[in-house]
């Protein structure tokens, strides 16, 4: 069976990020796959050492993380997936520090010093990346956020082989705005975009999930005509 897993890096498990997690593995579980969500900020983990264990000729961790913590488990069960959707708030124009430590764990291992970088990740599966912010798009495009997401495009795509990418713009992010301060926008305006545009986000990852373990069916359909 297809093999789904969900990252979320926001510290909240029922929010923004976490509700489009859950709706784009409800997609996939729609199209016959084995789901798992899992949330970076129940786990005690941290970023990159820099010790290259992962790069030694001959190593025992050539290509594998080294550090054993309690993101190591959820890295080998990564190895063995069929497909990844990672989903994080911005903060600041980029990913949560959560996410930014586990995609140097996840990511750095399978990135061989190659004369071209290449991947020792030894297949291809399908990712995506969800996104929220508070922002909108055109002030997304405006304070270039855009560089660090075509960043993480690239460095999923050159790992993984696929990805693709999915934003919810201006989202609640309080349940009472009076107890904040908050000029930037009309609370008003934010909660009525929950009510009409974050259910259509929500469809979108839905799909989005759906999409990727019916890709994924489909190239494993080529590859037996092919064997044939």
């Amino acid at each position: 069976m297809t093999k789904v897993i969900a990252i979320n890096g926001s510290p909240r498990k029922t929010w923004n990020t976490a509700t489009l997690l859950e709706h784009a593995l409800s997609g996939a579980r729609s199209a016959g796959a084995e789901t798992e969500l899992i949330h970076l900020y129940d786990l005690d983990f941290k970023g990159c050492a820099s010790c290259f264990a992962c790069k030694l000729k001959g190593g025992k961790s050539y290509g594998k993380c080294a550090v054993l913590d309690e993101l190591t488990p959820v890295l080998d069960r990564i190895h063995d997936a069929d497909a990844l959707i990672l989903g994080s708030p911005i903060y600041f124009g980029t990913v949560t520090g959560e996410m930014r430590c586990f995609m140097e764990r996840l990511l750095f291992p399978y990135l061989a010093y190659t004369k071209i970088p290449s991947s020792l990740f030894g297949r291809k599966i399908r990712t995506a990346f969800i996104y929220t912010m508070n922002l909108s798009e055109q002030h997304m495009k405006d304070y270039q956020y855009t560089v660090h997401i075509n960043e993480n495009e690239a460095h999923l795509t050159r790992t993984f082989g696929h990805t693709e990418f999915l934003f919810s713009f201006e989202t609640l992010q309080f349940k009472d705005y009076t107890k904040v301060v908050f000029d930037y926008a009309d609370p008003e305006m934010r909660k009525e975009r929950r009510r009409t545009i974050f259910p259509k986000d929500c469809k979108k990852a839905y799909e989005l999930g759906s999409r990727l373990v019916q890709k994924e069916a489909s190239v494993e359909l080529l590859f037996e005509k092919d064997g044939k």
